[in-house]
């Protein structure tokens, strides 16, 4: 249970990064950013090691290395390659534009589906017992902190983040999303 609270104080923690973003203060962004990410990343290690596993059966487990494989190529390319990684973790301040294209164009928050899709995965590669408490608390408190970020803080971040809203679903792509997507990946390679 411990390892489950360690998650929740990271998710927390990572709550102050975009107040930290926001007010401009030096060093503390990436020290936050860093720090939460840290707790997440630790909670989650040693919640899929806890001894308690679940019997399931191999071709579900083999799906789950399948999915835990795409899962996390899409949230490693959502938050560190999509965005630019120097100005959104490192540089005191916010970044300097509203990022909307690649997976940005198919929904607001690419990472929030990518993780539910990590935490679904880690469950069935893990088998851990306790990693199926955690996963829906861990979940609410990402989507928790989106609607946070998309409601109060990115308005004051990011010029047009209000058109961006009305152009682009939230957390669900639809028709006219997957085509600003790929339209957004053909530009890309043109």
């Amino acid at each position: 249970m411990i390892y489950i609270v360690t998650g929740i104080l990271g998710f927390l923690t990572l709550h102050l990064f975009d107040f930290f973003s926001l007010k401009r203060i030096p060093l503390l962004k990436p020290l936050v950013w860093a720090l939460g990410s840290g707790l997440l990343v630790y909670a989650f290690f040693k919640v899929c090691l806890a001894p308690d596993k679940l019997a399931l059966p191999l071709w579900l487990i083999g799906l789950g290395w399948g999915l835990l494989s795409l899962s996390l190529l899409s949230l490693l390319y959502s938050l560190f390659i999509n965005l630019p990684f120097r100005k959104t973790y490192v540089a005191t301040g916010v970044g300097d534009k509203l990022i909307k294209t690649g997976l940005y164009a198919l929904v607001r928050h690419p990472g929030v589906p990518s993780f539910i899709a990590l935490v679904l995965s880690l469950v069935l590669v893990s088998r851990s017992s306790q990693l199926l408490i955690a996963a829906p608390m861990f979940i609410l408190l990402d989507i928790v902190l989106v609607i946070i970020q998309d409601r109060f803080v990115f308005t004051r971040m990011f010029t047009g983040y209000d058109r961006y809203q009305k152009e682009t679903p939230m957390l669900v792509p639809n028709r006219r999303s997957m085509r600003a997507f790929i339209n957004s990946l053909k530009q890309a390679r043109a």
